[in-house]
């Protein structure tokens, strides 16, 4: 029965990563109608595009401070109603400005959803199931990215307003998502750390794990007893961290300047230039997610068997070649109507094997315990920064420069990814926090 409902609890939070993976690429198969349909320019369609990304940023930044301050479950429930809302709104949208607005409060949602989702799965966990159940997050949101894909092609048939269904069809799950909250505790470890609420906690670990709820409860208590008092913990930019902080940047930065925002965002627009027709793109997108999906669970096998390190040297070879292909199909102009599709199918495999799966994993494995949350956010805010940026420029970037040599830079970018891989990239696989912090941090 403990396990029973840890799993429920777990499975109704990673529902926040479903809508997360779900808003974030369900523009893909608006974006070219919501163009058309305000007469938008390169620049303010881009703007369209990544203003949710823009609103990630500030979510993730920002999500931690309800967290602490109200709690996992409000937060939660904040976030619900900000997807509920920007599904409803953008659906609605009768100005191009109001849609910025609600596709920004999306955005907020999703950024959010990011910080606080994987906190409270943490939180409620035993320890020997933390990892899958932290996991589900992340299987949901490539499972949300998918759906949306499948939900763009099935919609996309139905007509010139079929954009507003596209997006307002998140309002059913978004409702789902905060109704059922409901029958989810407060994280215990906020009701100690937090409130004091030491007896409410306590039940909340009988149902986790009855025969280490005690132990767990006094660990709490002595940790938070220690911590009063202390100084103040080390800024993170400090020589000290220097290691750790330049490994989170880069990876975050070579995760996005691969072009796997562009191509989630934009997939159909991607193809619709090598001459497939609107449907065909619209499917071709949902094998794109399939895939995604595919290979995101078969790296989760891996990951602990093989080594981050490993999956990455893998992962970046095979970009580098995916994108090598792209960019020479429309050099040369060898569509054959599938043959860009072909190379992406596999480009996205090579991804969801590699960065994928790894990035969120490494970010988190490289920081000590005093200043893991400040690189947590780092690492974060480095990703959705790059996405927005990457998502703003492309339509402007495919128009003046091309598609060949779009993917070209792409491809020059994970050359670089696999060099910084080889020479810089430590493997965290099979060590403790304190191993890896021992061999990052300067003492």
């Amino acid at each position: 029965m403990e396990r029973k409902n840890v799993f429920v609890w777990s499975l109704v939070i990673a529902l926040g990563g479903f809508l997360f993976g779900f808003d974030t690429a369900v523009i893909s198969g608006a974006e070219q109608s919501i163009q058309s349909y305000w007469s938008l320019s390169a620049l303010q369609h881009g703007l369209t595009v990544s203003i949710a990304l823009i609103g990630t940023v500030i979510g993730a930044l920002t999500g931690a401070i309800p967290s602490d301050r109200y709690g996992r479950k409000a937060t939660l429930y904040m976030i619900a109603f900000l997807y509920l809302l920007s599904s409803l709104g953008t659906a609605a949208s009768t100005s191009w400005y109001s849609f910025l607005a609600f596709r920004f409060l999306g955005g907020i949602g999703v950024g959010a959803s990011s910080v606080t989702a994987p906190i409270y799965i943490s939180e409620i966990s035993p320890a020997r199931r933390r990892g899958k159940l932290v996991g589900l997050f992340q299987f949901n949101v490539v499972l949300g990215i998918v759906i949306s894909y499948l939900s763009n092609y099935l919609i996309g048939r139905t007509g010139d307003h079929s954009w507003r269904f596209m997006l307002g069809i998140q309002a059913i799950p978004s409702a789902l998502f905060l109704i059922l909250l409901r029958w989810i505790p407060e994280s215990p470890r906020w009701l100690i750390l937090h409130r004091g609420r030491i007896e409410e906690a306590r039940k909340v670990f009988m149902v986790i794990d009855p025969e280490t709820a005690g132990e767990v409860v006094r660990d709490i208590q002595q940790g938070a007893f220690a911590d009063k008092g202390q100084p103040a913990a080390e800024a993170l930019f400090s020589r000290r961290y220097r290691t750790p902080v330049t490994l989170a940047i880069l990876f975050a930065v070579f995760n996005q300047v691969s072009g796997i925002n562009a191509i989630i965002y934009y997939s159909p627009r991607i193809f619709e230039m090598t001459g497939l027709g609107k449907n065909s793109s619209l499917l071709s997108t949902a094998g794109l997610g399939a895939v995604n999906f595919a290979f995101t669970l078969l790296a989760m096998n891996f990951i602990d068997r093989i080594g981050r390190r490993t999956l990455m040297i893998i992962g970046s070879v095979g970009l580098i070649i995916t994108l090598a292909m792209v960019a020479w199909s429309f050099y040369a102009e060898q569509f054959n109507g599938w043959a860009v599709p072909l190379f992406l199918f596999f480009y996205i495999g090579f991804f969801a094997f590699s960065q994928g799966a790894v990035i969120w994993v490494f970010i988190s494995e490289i920081f000590p315990n005093q200043v893991r949350a400040k690189g947590q956010t780092l690492g974060s805010a480095t990703h959705w920064i790059m996405a927005a940026i990457i998502a703003f420029s492309f339509p402007w970037l495919a128009e003046k420069a091309g598609g060949g040599n779009t993917f070209l830079f792409f491809c020059i970018m994970m050359c670089m990814q696999l060099l910084f891989v080889w020479r810089l990239m430590p493997e965290t696989k099979g060590k403790s926090l304190e191993q890896i912090e021992y061999t990052l941090v300067a003492h």
